[in-house]
């Protein structure tokens, strides 16, 4: 879809930037460069995130509100009634340990409790990044959630991926990771699934991560993203599939193969 086709159906639908940013995860301020003819070349994955949006039927009013809710999981809202504000860091370390959040453009995300389904496949996924990595010698620490990650290094972005992948120095006696990890996965649930598959995918790639994999549990399939070429086209896995490492140039591969088993499975 052109940048003047976008015009055509944002007009058509009745969406204001606000309405269209919410939908598709892209920063407010893009997505008003854009349409004013600021931006004369969007990134394909900001084009690919409108593009979207713009192609469903969306009401204003009630039934954006509506809509709205199944693509975000809900924003904790503090303070004041009816006032909003953009949420920092400090928010973010005032809420209890025992309630995991997310902060991400400055508005903080409840994260529901996983799935058992989930939890098996993160188990299965952590252990055959180790042994693969281990096995070809990639100079890479692997982590599962809950981590801290200060994504873009300021003071409105803190994540929590699935798993990540840390190549190279940096230092493991801090109590969060500040910066790109060089892969990020993501295992879908239904209220992380929006989240995932669209706001996150754009800060991931902007923030400078390498890789990003999505594992949808629903449809058995993993999407890889990986970033270090400019005009990329994302992957995609069954889960009887044997998936290449790209940030080990191909050489680590994962197996997938019962990957959302349990030990009475294996038996």
């Amino acid at each position: 879809m052109t940048i003047e086709e976008m015009k055509a159906k944002k007009t058509e639908r009745g969406l204001t930037n606000e309405m269209i940013a919410k939908l598709s995860g892209v920063p407010l301020g893009t997505v008003q460069k854009i349409f004013s003819g600021e931006t004369k070349a969007p990134r394909k994955l900001t084009i690919q995130s409108l593009t979207r949006v713009l192609s469903e039927e969306w009401d204003t009013g009630r039934s954006f509100e509506k809509a709205e809710s199944t693509l975000h999981e809900t924003a904790v809202q503090y303070g004041v009634p009816g006032k909003t504000r953009r949420y920092t860091l400090d928010d973010y370390y005032a809420i209890p340990d025992d309630r995991r959040v997310e902060l991400i453009d400055g508005e903080i995300y409840d994260m529901a409790s996983p799935t058992f389904e989930h939890q098996r496949i993160l188990g299965n996924l952590y252990l055959r990044f180790r042994e693969c990595a281990e096995t070809h010698g990639m100079p890479c620490d692997i982590y599962a959630a809950p981590c801290d990650v200060q994504l873009d290094k300021d003071n409105y972005t803190m994540v929590q991926p699935d798993l990540l992948v840390l190549c190279g120095e940096y230092d493991s006696a801090v109590k969060r990771y500040e910066g790109a990890p060089d892969l990020v996965a993501e295992i879908l649930s239904p209220s992380t699934r929006s989240k995932d598959m669209l706001l996150k995918l754009y800060k991931y790639q902007n923030a400078g991560v390498r890789e990003y994999w999505i594992v949808d549990p629903d449809h058995k399939k993993v999407f890889v993203h990986f970033f270090d070429t400019e005009d990329y086209c994302p992957e995609q896995y069954d889960f009887d599939s044997q998936v290449p490492v790209g940030i080990s140039g191909g050489a680590c591969r994962i197996d997938f193969t019962g990957i959302a088993d349990g030990w009475r499975d294996r038996r």
